[in-house]
């Protein structure tokens, strides 16, 4: 979801893409301090244009200000869900190496540590709180798409492929 359209926007403005869990996470899964992982995202954030991924509150007021343009993948819970499990399961299968040399592994990926635990109670957590925050941050253009057709449809209108 949120990762694949931030790359592909990035690649076809020809900007950076920063994705957050990998200034977040530092190696076996510990979270880098809160002051490091502040200053690694305006460090990456000092370019002209850049797409960010990711939802972490301890970072906005750096990110939203600098932005123009929030779109949120407001998906169904089940497609939310179905996409994180298809993900989690791809990625221990095939023992993908994530960020700073972090990987799923069978006893994390279930675990009540993980993001199939997490996704219920954060989904209906953005969905209240995100309407407010787009209120406090008037300045940004807010893109709200509900599927993937319409995220398509969107990324190719607003972005062609040239």
């Amino acid at each position: 979801g949120k990762t694949t359209l931030a790359a592909e926007i990035a690649k076809r403005i020809g900007a950076p893409h920063v994705e957050l869990d990998a200034l977040h996470w530092g190696p076996n899964w510990t979270p880098f301090d809160v002051e490091v992982f502040r200053a690694n995202t305006e460090a990456a954030l000092q370019g002209e244009a850049w797409t960010v991924d990711g939802n972490y509150s301890v970072v906005r007021d750096i990110i939203w200000p600098q932005a123009d343009t929030v779109v949120w993948l407001r998906y169904s819970l089940v497609v939310i869900y179905w996409q994180l499990i298809w993900r989690t399961l791809r990625q221990v299968w095939r023992k993908e190496v994530l960020w700073n040399g972090n990987r799923v592994e069978w006893h994390n990926a279930f675990s009540r540590d993980s993001l199939l635990f997490e996704a219920i109670p954060s989904n209906r957590k953005h969905r209240g709180r995100y309407p407010l925050l787009f209120e406090e941050y008037s300045h940004l253009r807010v893109v709200i798409l509900n599927s993937r057709k319409e995220m398509r449809r969107w990324l190719q209108e607003t972005f062609p492929e040239g």
